[in-house]
């Protein structure tokens, strides 16, 4: 138990100092590329801070781990939903060549949707589990089938 608890704790430390080392750096970057333009600076500096989200996301998975002494899904499925939109925002705030044609804006757009529908059903599990947590008759039910 205590090797757990130890593991969980280097876990914490680590995703920690990732975060804060990455939120140094993006406005570190940002700075640097505001000469390229505010549009595709401020695209990147949404990029890493849903990234550095991703990064507090499992740090509260972690600890919320290390407190109830058990795994809790919901977290992971909030660090699926950021990731998908970091991967929308990537794709949306692509610039594309001028001269880009059809099937590189066909292939943009069904990676947004694909992402989408990911972040939808991603949401739609985070309904249906908190809904679960919080009907206490479901657990009711079962107990009473087991006994």
């Amino acid at each position: 138990m205590w090797a757990e608890q130890a593991v969980y704790a280097v876990a914490a430390v680590t995703l920690f100092a990732g975060a804060a080392a990455l939120l140094v750096e993006t406005v570190v970057a940002y700075v640097d590329d505001l000469s390229d333009g505010i549009l595709a600076a401020s695209t990147e500096l949404l990029s890493v801070l849903l990234l550095v989200f991703v990064f507090v996301e499992l740090l509260g998975a972690v600890r919320t781990t290390i407190r109830e002494r058990r795994l809790i899904a919901e977290p992971f499925l909030l660090v699926g939903i950021i990731a998908s939109i970091k991967g929308i925002v990537v794709v949306a705030g692509a610039e594309r060549p001028i001269d880009a044609g059809f099937a590189e804006f066909r292939d943009g757009m069904v990676e947004i949707g694909v992402l989408a529908g990911v972040v939808l059903i991603l949401s739609v599990a985070a309904l249906l589990l908190r809904r679960k947590e919080r009907d206490p008759t479901e657990e009711q039910s079962d107990d009473l089938e087991a006994a």
